[in-house]
């Protein structure tokens, strides 16, 4: 049975007293149809939406920051994202330990292609207040692309302990111009009630800027209905009519009908036909999980409509999709990010698992390749900021045998229909060997308490003849390889192990098959026969059977669909609360290359 989401917490915020439940004949603007639920398993056992990279952007670092700015914070969390310049822009929250720290900052990255980050520096800095307690940033909003072209970063200077209860001192923006120079900090938005009516900021009025052109940016910001919605959960300012709706962390999107669908914290909807200035009725989505984790409504390329979202009722886990071709029913839930690493440093508030996810809002800029993938930006464990590129159309099958040598890749990308889980201290790339053109996929792994992933999905088969060749540059590291079923079952386990020996599971019980070479090219094959009964896999190295039976399947599965390469041994989900020891230095380097990969099935 699909799990139905009506759930009303009394502690979900004021914005729910304005939701209206829907009956049975009322018309359901946003409705999950699909027959998937998700569950509490890290990927949520669901079948992977094919070809999605996962890059991470900043990795929380206390002793070693990387930092422009030398911020040595562990807290990380709220990200936003644009497209301008030529470049993405990435915002996010920074504070030394908890959620709410005083101080928090607010820091930028940006990127030329969403993989490689340039480092870290503050952009809207902490400032103290009358009290002796500094700000506390906070925002649900992070960029606006004027009529003019200008790029305004914006940025909430709240105080301790709640910095979005309207009490704050205001919003502040800046120009960042074409260079990746900041111009002065303003503020565009002052709050009347906040907790210290005679102090003076440090910033003034956007007004008093000499810049036209920057003055006339604030201003279209500030008469966008739909861009400044997103405000009202920091600035609660009701009485001025500035807002014509409330709610928390909105998401909007244009629907092919003309009209503008947003959606807020707790799975509640309504739409606006004239740009925000008069709003339906809010309601609870139907059949959606009602969660503290954000939603994010994304128009794609391909004339359809995305839905991310944390998929249960609680969890902050996995990041999933759902899609749609209206934006009203919507279906297929597939996994984004399915990994759940340990939270490395403990810390207030800071709920495990990719969440908070927002994409680029509408006017906020088109990266050159949004005709073939979308970009999405979320925290893992408030610690860390990561992005995702999901292929568009948005897919689970591959209907085609497959047959990678990744030749035809540039070493300056990646294989598109590979889902690639890439840490800052794990990546995965393409990589030259042996004659001109010949390249292989690298993983490499220097992290103590995360691993590199690639998974490769193929036809859905239980007959199947697998073959990859695999070369190790070292025997004290570790190479998983699993195949998995459509739930992540893995019936067959192989290990490249720190011993310097391939092991494989049977039965739940590892096998020594001998030893593995280092800086040699090793075939391995599987096969598993079409009989619907075959419940166990050959294994061969270099074309030889290496053990004295199959290997009989660890679980049991109907079918296999997706082969699974990973830097560190099995977690479903990770730990949380308990700071990890040496998290902050890198270990010596585990490198493996995979190339030549064989995926056919047999009928």
């Amino acid at each position: 049975m699909r799990l139905t989401f009506y759930l009303i917490f009394l502690t979900i915020g004021l914005d729910l007293c304005f939701a209206v439940p829907p009956t049975d004949t009322t018309p359901r603007l946003l409705r999950y149809v699909g027959a998937t639920v998700a569950s509490s398993d890290a990927d949520g056992a669901l079948r992977p939406a094919i070809g999605v990279h996962n890059f991470q952007v900043v990795r929380a670092n206390r002793t070693a920051s990387e930092h422009r700015d030398h911020l040595s914070h562990t807290y990380l969390h709220q990200p936003m994202l644009a497209w301008a310049h030529g470049k993405f822009y990435l915002e996010y929250l920074s504070a030394a330990r908890n959620e709410h720290d005083a101080p928090t900052h607010t820091s930028l990255t940006t990127s030329l292609d969403g993989r490689n980050w340039e480092a870290p520096r503050t952009i809207f800095p902490s400032f103290v207040l009358p009290d002796g307690s500094s700000t506390i940033a906070h925002q649900r909003m992070g960029f606006y692309i004027a009529p003019n072209g200008r790029l305004l970063a914006l940025a909430f200077y709240g105080k301790s302990p709640t910095p979005n209860d309207g009490t704050g001192i205001g919003r502040a923006v800046r120009e960042i111009y074409p260079d990746d120079t900041f111009g002065p900090i303003y503020f565009i938005r002052l709050n009347t009630k906040n907790s210290y009516p005679h102090f003076t900021p440090p910033y003034t009025l956007y007004v008093s800027s000499t810049d036209r052109g920057f003055v006339s940016a604030c201003d279209a910001l500030l008469a966008n209905k739909l861009m400044t919605a997103q405000w009202w959960e920091e600035d609660q300012l009701d009485e001025t009519g500035f807002y014509t709706v409330r709610g928390k962390a909105l998401s909007y999107v244009t629907r092919p009908d003309g009209s503008t669908l947003g959606i807020w914290k707790n799975a509640l909807v309504a739409t606006t036909n004239d740009a925000g200035r008069t709003w339906t009725e809010k309601q609870f989505a139907a059949e959606l999980p009602n969660n503290a984790s954000k939603y994010w409504l994304q128009r794609t390329h391909d004339s359809s409509y995305a839905l991310f979202l944390n998929p249960t009722n609680r969890l902050r886990y996995p990041l999933a999709v759902m899609t749609s071709p209206d934006a009203t029913e919507f279906d297929e839930l597939l996994a984004v990010h399915g990994e759940l690493p340990d939270q490395r440093f403990p810390g207030g508030f800071k709920n495990p698992g990719p969440q908070y996810v927002r994409g680029i809002v509408e006017g906020n800029g088109v990266p050159p390749d949004a005709a073939r993938a979308t970009w999405v930006t979320y925290s893992v464990n408030k610690e860390d900021i990561w992005i995702s590129r999901i292929p568009v159309p948005i897919r689970s099958h591959n209907p085609s045998q497959v047959h990678d040598t990744f030749d035809d890749i540039p070493t300056v990308a990646l294989p598109n229909d590979w889902n690639i889980y890439s840490p800052c201290w794990a990546p995965i790339r393409i990589v030259a060997i042996g004659t001109p053109g010949n390249h292989a996929l690298e993983l490499r792994d220097e992290d103590p308490y995360d691993y590199a992933r690639a998974v490769r999905v193929f036809p859905e088969t239980h007959g199947l003849k697998f073959s990859v060749n695999i070369l190790a540059r070292q025997s004290q590291a570790r190479l998983e390889v699993d195949l998995l079923d459509a739930k992540g079952a893995r019936p067959v386990q192989l290990a490249f192990a720190e011993d310097g020996h391939l092991w494989a599971r049977h039965e739940g019980v590892w096998q020594d098959a001998g030893s593995y070479p280092i800086d040699q090219w090793l075939n391995l094959s599987l096969e598993i026969k079409p009989s619907a009964t075959a419940d166990s896999a050959e294994l061969r190295i270099n074309g030889k059977t290496v053990l004295s039976r199959a290997l009989v399947f660890n679980e049991p599965v109907r079918t296999v669909e997706r082969v699974s390469f990973r830097t560190g041994a099995y977690r479903n989900r990770g730990f949380a609360g308990k700071e990890l020891v040496g998290a902050d230095q890198k270990i010596s380097p585990a490198i493996f290359l995979i190339d030549e990969l064989i995926a056919t099935p047999v009928p």
